[in-house]
């Protein structure tokens, strides 16, 4: 059994300002992405974006996670609150952002940075996709520094307790999803895409490997309060 290594989700204070871990985690998903693409785009001997388009794509794709993240938490997961109090959704800082949102966000940024830069969205899915996982294994760095989104009660010895989550160890599924959703998910699409594919493969692979990785995870976190177990 582990004890949780309780840290402060604010990495530090500038005045009234707060900045916490979980914004820096974006932040290095996207300086990260950034990085990645415009070496690809360098190293590229019939490279599909400039330099200068990679850093417009990450730029509009960035909000595309942010916007359309917090309105999918606000509709999928907290609706009747949104509902009643409809400003919560500039409220930030109080946490809550969805994948699911995030990636609608996503394409519909890659749709209209297409027409502005006359591609193919399928390209450019085929281009961002391989760079998604470094977003995500920093957002699941930044849930285990907030302590949230733990796993189930377990007995195997690295069981985790966490200081929100009662006295019994649980799985650290935030870990999990790091190491699968994040690194492996990342290596396995970074050397697929270093040859060329057919049109959407790497993004088809992506859907693939990262619902199969969160599918497997879903089975050791504990579900969300407000849903429960849906199944079994």
């Amino acid at each position: 059994m582990l004890m949780y290594p309780t840290m402060n989700s604010i990495a530090f204070s500038l005045g009234p300002i707060e900045v916490h871990w979980y914004g820096i985690m974006y932040m290095v998903g996207f300086m990260g992405a950034w990085i990645l693409g415009t070496h690809r785009a360098r190293k590229s001997l019939s490279p599909l974006l400039t330099t200068t388009q990679v850093t417009d794509l990450i730029f509009y794709g960035a909000l595309g996670v942010i916007v359309g993240g917090r309105l999918g938490y606000m509709l999928f997961y907290d609706l009747p609150n949104f509902i009643h109090h409809p400003f919560i959704l500039f409220q930030v800082w109080d946490g809550g952002m969805s994948f699911h949102g995030g990636l609608i966000g996503v394409c519909v940024a890659l749709r209209i940075c297409g027409r502005y830069m006359r591609k193919s969205i399928w390209d450019l899915t085929d281009f961002v996709a391989p760079l998604v996982p470094i977003g995500l294994a920093a957002g699941r760095l930044g849930n285990f520094i907030n302590g949230e989104l733990w796993g189930r009660v377990t007995t195997v010895p690295w069981g985790m307790i966490f200081p929100n989550a009662g006295p019994l160890p649980r799985h650290p599924s935030q870990l999990y999803e790091f190491l699968l959703e994040g690194v492996a998910l990342f290596m396995i699409l970074w050397f697929f895409s270093a040859k060329p594919r057919p049109r959407f493969a790497v993004s088809a692979l992506f859907l693939l490997g990262y619902g199969s990785f969160r599918f497997f995870c879903e089975f050791w976190r504990q579900p969300d309060p407000q849903y429960g177990y849906l199944f079994w």
